[in-house]
């Protein structure tokens, strides 16, 4: 079974090709830049295959122009995989919010586009521009080609609703849906089922604190299999700081700013998601590899903004331990969790009352795309580093469903 993956944005489309026999990777890559224009010399079009990687740029006016691109890449193209675009057995699509309606991934018909343009105000950037890749494949492929529809809040739909729930008038939540959703669940979804691969039980007799760690990242607490725990709210604006995003502040402090300074809650939005955070502290730097090495060079507002992160990530993790009553491992991942050495090293610094004591050579040479266990076998919280896949993971629940057609 060949699966191909589609990851839309409002003007992008990601794209990866699987077979499932082995779930090995034929070929992936990336369209840029779709209904816009390409400025010299910018290669807007990636193909990934084999280990080499080709660019070229091409003007594409929408999204079906974009998937028709993709169709020629993979079965047409130079660079092709496939004979012949009729060997796809299936699409999977990322949708970002499926609200209280969608607890697993579904097949994609009538009923559930409809139903994912009603929950788009709660996702106003992701949820149309996934609606776009799938109207796009959908013109392309005909309607024989099963579409499933995978969304990042799924995995956190076993929240309890003393978790999920905010102490606001309870009528905003019937009226409005305003309440905890939680995002990257197919990050968080994959590395939970994979530690307890690496650690040989299954994840039912396991509680795991998950640690997606990026320019956007958010934590989960994942009891026996369940979420039950997640730091992403509303919005993915919620938790901790971030690369440009604030995470948690005190409401009136956001509101005694908006009066101070005349902000508009279009103002106060983009303060909040693309000026707080790590850039909001540092000077201007959001960038995990641009503050590292200025912390090197003695940067105190650099020093601060890590020192900051580091320790609000350590208060999530502390806090679902005791959401858990325990924990027996805990997972950093994403581009940052991957890579960021530092930050690793003084969370695990902060949780040694839980007999947690990483090895400092391990975590200084393990790098992003590399699985490695930090802590010992034998001790009771184990620590890991594992690298995420949310297109497998996606790829995994869409052939699952076509299975059962």
């Amino acid at each position: 079974m060949k699966i191909l993956v589609i990851n839309c944005g409002s003007s992008s489309l990601k794209y990866q090709l699987l077979d499932m026999s082995d779930e090995s990777v034929l070929c992936n890559g990336s369209i840029e830049r779709i209904g816009l224009e390409i400025l010299g010399g910018e290669e807007n079009v990636i193909v990934k295959k084999n280990g080499e990687k080709f660019t070229y740029d091409k003007e594409l006016p929408n999204h079906t122009a974009a998937f028709n691109e993709v169709k020629y890449i993979l079965s047409e193209g130079e660079h092709k995989v496939i004979d012949s675009f009729n060997e796809i057995d299936a699409i999977g699509h990322r949708f970002v919010q499926g609200g209280d309606k969608y607890k697993c991934s579904v097949l994609i018909d009538e009923e559930v586009v409809k139903t994912v343009e009603e929950l788009s105000p709660l996702a106003p950037l992701h949820n149309p521009a996934n609606l776009q890749g799938y109207k796009a494949c959908l013109e392309v492929v005909g309607p024989d080609v099963p579409q499933v529809a995978v969304f990042d809040t799924a995995f956190h739909s076993t929240m309890p609703p003393k978790a999920y729930m905010y102490a606001l008038p309870y009528e905003y939540y019937e009226n409005y849906g305003v309440r905890r959703y939680g995002f990257h669940g197919t990050s968080h979804k994959f590395v939970s089922n994979r530690v307890a691969e690496k650690i040989g039980k299954s994840l039912k007799e396991l509680k795991v604190i998950t640690c997606h760690l990026g320019n956007g990242s958010s934590i989960a607490a994942v009891k026996h299999g369940k979420v039950v725990d997640t730091s992403m709210g509303f919005t993915p604006l919620d938790g901790f700081m971030m690369g440009t995003r604030s995470g948690g502040v005190d409401p009136s402090a956001i509101t005694f700013l908006m009066k101070k300074l005349g902000l508009t809650p279009d103002d106060m939005d983009t303060v909040l998601n693309k000026k707080s955070g790590v850039y909001g502290i540092s000077n201007h730097m959001s960038d995990d590899r641009d503050i590292c090495a200025a912390q090197s060079n003695g940067d105190e507002r650099a020093i601060l903004a890590h020192e900051m992160q580091a320790y609000e990530i350590a208060k999530f993790i502390g806090s679902y331990i005791a959401a858990m009553n325990g924990v027996d491992a805990i997972v950093f991942t994403g581009g940052i969790g991957e890579n960021g050495v530092w930050l690793r090293s003084k969370i695990c610094s902060y949780l040694g009352y839980m007999g947690v004591n990483i090895d400092e050579d391990i975590n200084a040479k393990t790098q992003k795309g590399a699985e490695a266990e930090l802590t010992d076998p034998t001790d009771n919280v184990r620590v890991f580093i594992l690298a995420t896949d949310e297109e497998l993971t996606i790829a995994r629940d869409t052939a699952e469903i076509v299975k059962s057609l």
